[in-house]
């Protein structure tokens, strides 16, 4: 099976490594545009670019996945399927050019959490479980026929970081799963009920805000899901404090936003119920235990 690969974060390697490392062959990556980043403007490749050029894999880079040249490179490759993980949305003159099509792997069990942010939504909703699902493009996002899903348990000291990884694994023996059927001509093809569609909208400064008048479970699951990325949270006296990981909690009894402070731990209260804080980020300093931020900080002054 001749395949190319269409990808960008570390979430996407996982699944390229699994393909390369089979019988299948990568004629090529589609990648995002090299950037540059930080006060010396150093250029930065995607993980995908940097795993493509340590095994020789001829890497695609379009600024527009409409633009002429770049669809005509693709007609020349021939490929017999393209593979999307974690990409931008594909036009329809781009995914339709080989002949099984553009399959997709998406990190929720579809048609819930359809969407930009699937990881982070099923643990801001405080899910038990979640999985991966592989399926056939079409024009509207995240709508297509369905071939394999995999769930995937979801445990009380999951963030976005650890289920990412999970989902990661799982993903990639799902797609090369999905990639064999397909070869074989043995998939069975499963249509989506859109009337039990989710949305996983992409994350926002406002969502990462905590509202303290919530209860205190919803702020701790708002907090696993995204840590340590973007990062929950919450201003006091003007400065910005980032939380990283937390504890649900019914004593000591606090009115909502209340602080009470230890000389190891912080307690806030919240609607319904009181948060530990366990792990806390001060505006322009490092991520550190609340003991370590103790030392040195506090919110009470």
């Amino acid at each position: 099976m001749k395949i190319v690969f269409f990808g960008t974060p570390d979430f996407a390697v996982t699944s390229l490594s699994k393909i390369f490392e089979s019988h299948h062959k990568i004629n090529a990556v589609v990648t995002a545009p090299d950037k540059e980043r930080g006060r010396g403007r150093k250029v930065s490749v995607t993980p995908i670019k940097e795993y493509a050029l340590s095994k020789n894999i001829p890497v695609l880079q379009p600024e527009k996945l409409k633009d002429e040249k770049f669809i005509e490179e693709l007609k020349q490759i021939e490929a017999d399927l393209f593979v999307i993980v974690a990409f931008r949305i594909l036009p329809i003159e781009v995914f339709t050019i080989p002949g099984y099509g553009s399959i997709n792997l998406h990190g929720s069990l579809l048609p819930k959490y359809r969407g930009a942010a699937p990881i982070q939504w099923a643990l801001i909703n405080g899910d038990d479980e979640t999985g991966v699902t592989t399926f056939f493009l079409k024009e509207k996002i995240d709508t297509g026929n369905m071939i394999l899903q995999e769930k995937i348990t979801i445990d009380p000291e999951d963030n976005f970081e650890t289920l990412h990884d999970k989902m990661k694994n799982v993903g990639a023996e799902v797609l090369l799963k999905t990639i064999s059927l397909i070869e074989q001509g043995e998939v069975d093809e499963q249509p989506q009920d859109d009337s039990l569609a989710s949305p996983a909208p992409k994350i926002t400064k406002e969502i990462c805000k905590i509202d303290w008048t919530q209860p205190a479970v919803d702020i701790h699951n708002l907090i696993r899901g995204l840590s340590p990325y973007h990062g929950a949270f919450f201003i006091k006296d003007d400065k910005q404090y980032k939380v990283y990981k937390s504890k649900v909690v019914d004593e000591p009894g606090l009115q909502t936003a209340e602080i009470y402070e230890s000389k190891k731990e912080i307690f806030i209260g919240c609607g319904k119920s009181t948060l530990q804080l366990l792990e806390i980020q001060p505006e322009g300093r490092k991520h550190m235990t609340t003991e370590e931020f103790l030392r040195g900080y506090s919110l009470l002054k």
